[in-house]
């Protein structure tokens, strides 16, 4: 008896110092897996992969800099004040066959945050999901827009001599790739005739879905490098394709004549006098001494400050009394390079111009707008996590905007 209970006793012993089955870490995607091997953790990688996934982009847009790598361009000086005067967003809009109200808008159009301006008064300002004033919004491909202010600026100090210079007597690097031959106007109107198809199939990835992974989640290259080696596919200046790689060079334009990073010269010449109330940043794509600022698609910042953006450019150029960037600049960057056709219109200089109006919008990818209308005198910025590929949220928005800039807010 007492042998067996020698025996059972051991028999347990053992069994707690068997090793348990080690949890499988995190598995990369097959295609993260292809090609040079990346530094970045793996989850941060994983995170980065999903980051636009409809379960989880209401959170990761408004967290960037806890994925990446960021540079940070500070507010500095007085800040510009918009006067607010709250009133209900008590209009309709029409979209489907059906009225819908703009408070059944927020969660029908995935809004995270919305404000509405008027004549450079806020009436109605509306964070969701967690956020608030303080919260730094991903722009996505508004900071198109961005780059786009910030070569006019670079023209205005006389750092470009002319739009219709060849973009390789600043950038020589790119002799004997697309963008040979290729003018700073024409890069600006999205008619630079590479061979770079704006399209995002990760389960077949194409240049534009492996610039993607190689640059901004493995970090393994700098996006605009892509440009060094893009072949044409028309002549340039005939042909709108939408392609970020085309704002990447111009990012990378504005390094270079401005000789620092595109982070200071946003600092210098939009964010400082534009009199924002906190820092915006750029995500990375790479470390410090390496990456470059992400100058197509990556730029953050609060609800308030992407409306001041906005009031600038409704201004003419003018924020808080003092000029940002010329008046012609920005009647150049709203007129439509082509005609006005499908649910966006046209593109001016990285703006998109809206069909049958005066209105123009910074449009960033899965529902980002700051949306400008001259008529009305109304900017709207709405920031937004539709799920990939959402055309109906799309469309809605667009009906929900027109709403918005038309309505006349109640004394």
């Amino acid at each position: 008896m007492a042998f067996s209970r020698q025996l059972l006793i051991g028999a347990m012993t053992a069994a707690l110092v068997v090793p348990m089955p080690v949890l499988a870490q995190q598995q990369l995607p097959a295609q993260l897996l292809q090609g040079a091997g990346s530094e970045v953790p793996v989850a941060t990688q994983v995170m980065r992969w999903h980051m636009n996934d409809a379960d989880v982009n209401s959170f990761a847009f408004r967290n960037m800099d806890q994925l990446f790598t960021t540079r940070t361009v500070p507010h500095s000086g007085a800040v510009w004040t918009l006067p607010k005067v709250e009133r209900a967003a008590d209009f309709t809009y029409n979209f489907g066959g059906k009225t819908i109200t703009a408070q059944e808008a927020l969660e029908r159009t995935y809004t995270n945050a919305l404000l509405i301006m008027k004549d450079g008064r806020i009436v109605t300002e509306i964070y969701r999901n967690g956020s608030n004033e303080r919260t730094r919004f991903m722009g996505w491909s508004m900071t198109k827009s961005v780059t786009s202010t910030l070569v006019g600026a670079a023209l205005e100090d006389g750092l470009i001599a002319s739009l219709d210079d060849q973009i390789t007597r600043y950038l020589p690097e790119l002799k004997g790739s697309g963008y040979d031959g290729v003018t700073i106007r024409q890069i600006l109107q999205m008619r630079s005739g590479v061979a770079y198809e704006e399209r995002y199939d990760f389960a077949n990835p194409g240049i534009a879905a492996s610039n993607h992974i190689n640059a901004l989640v493995k970090n393994v290259v700098r996006f605009a490098d892509a440009a060094r080696t893009i072949k044409r596919a028309h002549k340039p200046g005939e042909v709108f394709a939408y392609k970020t790689i085309d704002t990447a060079v111009l990012g990378w334009l504005i390094e270079r004549v401005s000789g620092g990073s595109v982070a200071a010269y946003t600092a210098r010449k939009l964010w400082e006098p534009l009199g924002t109330e906190a820092d915006g940043f750029y995500i990375m794509d790479g470390q410090p001494g390496t990456g470059r600022e992400f100058s197509g698609a990556g730029y953050n910042a609060t609800l308030r400050d992407w409306a001041r953006f906005g009031q600038m450019m409704l201004n003419g150029g003018i924020a808080n009394g003092k000029r940002v960037v010329s008046e012609e600049w920005v009647k150049l960057a709203q007129a439509p390079a082509g005609a006005e056709t499908g649910v966006l219109g046209g593109y001016g200089y990285q703006w998109w111009t809206m069909p049958n109006s005066a209105a123009y919008s910074a449009i960033g990818l899965q529902g980002q707008y700051v949306y400008i209308d001259p008529t009305s005198r109304t900017v709207v910025v709405k920031l937004s996590y539709f799920p990939p590929q959402e055309e109906a949220a799309e469309q809605e928005t667009l009906a929900f905007l027109a709403a918005a800039s038309a309505w006349t807010p109640k004394d």
